[in-house]
């Protein structure tokens, strides 16, 4: 809903005109449209700006925000309003990097004006807006990416960001910080991600991989708790309907064993 103070200098405008024309000979109807049409004139001449950017933002679907507070580290909220980063997933409380994440955007972008990017879906099942946040041109859903805080996320499917959110995920990795900090566990060489439901020990040797975890590009995720020996390969139940296809191998401290992109 407008605030009535947008209405305020149109108003007083309009008031100023009635006075001037009601010396005019003409019938009321006529009056009125006339009262009208200069009434939209004064609103888009003195709230030009704020016209403008309603404009923008439909048109462009896009919207500037000023954020209050931080959820986690792929939710905020900006007017008591959540909104969700697209295209990633950081992590939930109680796992690795989830301090982490938090503490990175309310650094980023606590306080801040933000430039919203919508999606090719403006909400989630939750009523939470999805967005890219862009702070002085920086998307900052890639910068969780690339500084190894989230994990790219296509659970809607590619779009306009989805390379740069994979560039990302690669310079992450090479760089082998925080989420792409890559395990030093013996069994990391011969330990491979099969399919999307088996992994193999190809070491010559038993391979221990309690409380090692698999999981999509989502929340959902596989906890294992035995020992896999030599050439042995073991099944996990993994429910991917929420994830582009993607997997991420952790030891049990939250280091990365192996990913495997989508298909």
């Amino acid at each position: 809903m407008l605030n009535a103070s947008v209405f305020s200098a149109p108003t007083l405008f309009l008031k100023s005109f009635n006075i001037v024309i009601r010396n005019i000979s003409m019938t009321p109807k006529q009056r009125d449209v006339l009262a009208l049409t200069f009434f939209v004139i004064a609103l888009i001449v003195l709230n030009y700006g704020w016209l403008d950017d309603v404009l923008n933002n439909f048109l462009t679907g896009s919207e500037t925000v000023h954020i209050d507070r931080i959820i986690d580290g792929d939710t905020v909220e900006s007017n008591s309003t959540s909104i969700r980063l697209l295209g990633i997933n950081a992590p939930e409380r109680g796992e690795y990097l989830y301090d982490g994440a938090k503490e990175f955007l309310e650094d980023k972008i606590l306080n801040q004006t933000v430039y919203l990017k919508y999606g090719k879906e403006r909400y989630d099942k939750y009523n939470r807006i999805l967005a890219y946040i862009f702070l002085n041109n920086t998307n900052i859903n890639i910068k969780l990416v690339e500084n190894g805080y989230a994990n790219y996320y296509f659970y809607g499917g590619k779009d306009e960001y989805s390379n740069e959110l994979l560039g990302a995920w690669e310079i992450c990795l090479n760089n082998n910080v925080n989420l792409c900090e890559k395990s030093n566990d013996v069994c990391v060489a011969c330990i491979d991600i099969k399919n999307s439901n088996t992994i193999t020990n190809n070491c010559n040797f038993e391979c221990d991989i309690n409380e090692w975890e698999i999981k999509g590009e989502g929340r959902n995720k596989f906890i294992f708790n035995k020992s896999l020996g030599s050439n042995q390969e073991t099944f996990f139940g993994l429910d991917l309907s929420d994830s582009g296809g993607s997997l991420f191998l952790r030891d049990g401290k939250g280091l990365l064993v192996k990913w495997r992109g989508s298909n």
